[in-house]
C-alpha cells in the first residue's frame, strides 16, 4: 500500500508506463491479495480501477501521442475488454473496500465493507484524482524546459509550445474532471461511466490536437529529428518500434478471458424467452463491438506526434461508438429483469473471479500463459514499484 501511494505522490514516476501498470495492478486486485484478474490487460494493467475506468488514461494518450514507442501497449492495450469487464463486473463490496484502502486517507479496514468503502469513497477524492489527470504544466512527461534547450525555437515557435503545454493543461484538468466520485455498481451505470470518460479524453485530444499539429508544423527538418530524438533518449534500449506492437497490444480477442458467460447468465438469472430475447440482442451487440474495435486496430506505423495523436482520436472515437453499440440493447436487457434477477447478473463478475480459485493464467509478454498465485505478486509488485521510483528521483 505504502508503494502505491508513494507512486501516486510521485508524478515523475507516473510517467513511465510499466509503474502506471503495476499501480493499477496492485490497486485494482487489492481486495483479492494478489490475484490476477480475469480482465487484466496483456501487458499487466488493468482497465477498471474501482469506480474509475482507464485510471491513467491522461498519461497514455500523451505518452505514446509524444513519444510512442514503449508507450503504445499504455494506449493501445485498452479496448472489447474493458467493456466486457464494465458488463461483468469483478468488483463485490468487500472487493471495493479493499481498494479504498490503497487510496491516501482511506477509512479503516475494521468497518464493514459496505460502510467502509462508502466512508473511504467519500474521503478519498484526492486519491481518485491522482489516477485521472495531472493538471501541471510539466504533463505526462511533456518537458518543456528540455525541448526549448533542444531545439532552440525562435519566438514564433515558441509561442506555438506556449499555447501546446496550455491546451495540454486544459486537457488534463477537463480529462479529471470526468473523474467518478461514486462507484458504479450496476453493469448500465459502469457502461455510463465509461461512455462519459471517452467522451472527456476525445475532447481532450480536440483541444491538443490542433496547437501541436501547429508547433510541429513550425519546426524545421532539423528540429523535427531533434524533438524525435528526446523521446529516443527517454527509452535508449529500444531505439525503434513498428506498428506490430501496437496491433498485437490491440488484438482484442482473448479466448476463456471474455467468452460470453451464457450458462452462468441461464444458471443465476434465469432469463424469461422474452428477456433472453433482449440477453441475445446484447450478445449479438457485444460481438459486434469486439470486431468493430478489433478493424480499428493500427495497422501502419505513426511516426510523428501529429500522427499519433490523430491515430489515438480515430480509436477514441471507435471506443465511443463500441461503447454506445452495447448501452441500448443493455439498458433494454437489464431494464427487463426483477431486483432479484439484476442482483444475480450484477454478481456474475465476482462469482467468475472466486471460480479462479485463487490461481489464474496471466500472459507473458511473449503471450505464453504463466501460473500465477496468491500472495506472491504483491511483494513483486512492492519491489517493482520501489525499484522503478528509484529511477526517477
Amino acid at each position: 500500500m505504502h508503494s502505491v501511494n508513494r507512486a501516486l505522490n510521485n508524478s515523475r514516476s507516473l510517467h513511465n508506463p510499466a509503474t502506471r501498470a503495476l499501480v493499477t495492478s496492485r490497486v485494482a486486485t487489492a481486495g483479492w491479495h494478489g490475484r490476477n484478474g480475469w480482465w487484466r490487460h496483456r501487458h499487466g494493467g488493468y482497465g477498471w480501477v474501482g469506480p474509475v475506468f482507464w485510471p491513467f488514461a491522461f498519461h497514455d494518450i500523451y505518452g505514446y501521442s509524444l513519444w510512442g514507442y514503449d508507450y503504445d501497449a499504455a494506449f493501445w492495450d485498452y479496448g472489447y475488454p474493458d467493456i466486457y469487464a464494465g458488463l461483468f463486473a469483478p468488483y463485490g463490496y468487500d472487493d471495493l473496500a479493499g481498494y479504498a484502502g490503497y487510496l491516501p486517507g482511506s477509512a479503516s479496514r475494521s468497518r464493514t465493507a459496505r460502510d467502509s468503502y462508502a466512508s473511504a469513497n467519500s474521503n478519498d477524492r484526492s486519491g481518485l484524482t491522482q489516477m485521472c489527470g495531472e493538471d501541471s504544466r510539466n504533463i505526462a512527461g511533456l518537458p518543456i524546459d528540455a525541448i526549448q534547450k533542444a531545439l532552440q525555437p525562435d519566438d514564433a515557435q515558441r509561442a506555438a509550445l506556449d499555447d501546446l503545454a496550455n491546451a495540454s493543461l486544459k486537457a488534463g484538468q477537463d480529462i479529471k474532471a470526468a473523474c467518478p466520485a461514486d462507484i458504479a455498481l450496476t453493469a448500465p451505470r459502469r457502461l455510463a461511466v465509461m461512455q462519459q470518460r471517452i467522451e472527456a479524453m476525445i475532447a481532450a485530444v480536440k483541444t491538443v490536437q490542433p496547437p501541436l499539429e501547429k508547433f510541429y508544423g513550425l519546426l524545421s527538418d532539423e528540429q523535427k529529428a531533434k524533438f524525435n530524438a528526446l523521446a529516443a533518449r527517454q527509452r535508449p534500449a529500444r531505439a525503434a518500434q513498428t506498428a506490430s506492437a501496437a496491433q498485437a497490444s490491440c488484438d482484442v480477442s482473448q479466448p476463456g478471458l471474455t467468452d460470453w458467460p451464457s450458462a452462468m447468465i441461464d444458471q443465476s438469472v434465469k432469463p424469461t424467452d422474452d428477456q433472453r430475447k433482449g440477453l441475445e440482442a446484447l450478445q449479438s451487440a457485444a460481438a459486434k463491438a469486439s470486431d468493430m474495435l478489433k478493424s480499428s486496430c493500427q495497422t501502419e506505423n505513426a511516426n510523428t506526434p501529429p500522427a499519433r495523436l490523430a491515430a489515438v482520436g480515430k480509436r477514441l472515437d471507435t471506443m465511443l461508438q463500441a461503447v454506445k453499440t452495447v448501452r441500448t440493447p443493455l439498458d433494454s436487457f437489464y431494464g427487463s429483469l426483477n431486483d432479484e434477477q439484476k442482483a444475480s447478473f450484477d454478481a456474475i463478475g465476482p462469482k467468475r473471479l472466486s471460480a479462479t480459485n485463487g490461481i489464474t493464467t496471466a500472459q507473458n509478454d511473449d503471450d505464453t500463459p504463466r501460473r500465477a498465485r496468491g500472495r506472491h505478486h504483491h511483494g513483486n509488485v512492492d519491489y517493482m514499484i520501489h525499484r522503478m521510483m528509484s529511477f526517477v528521483r
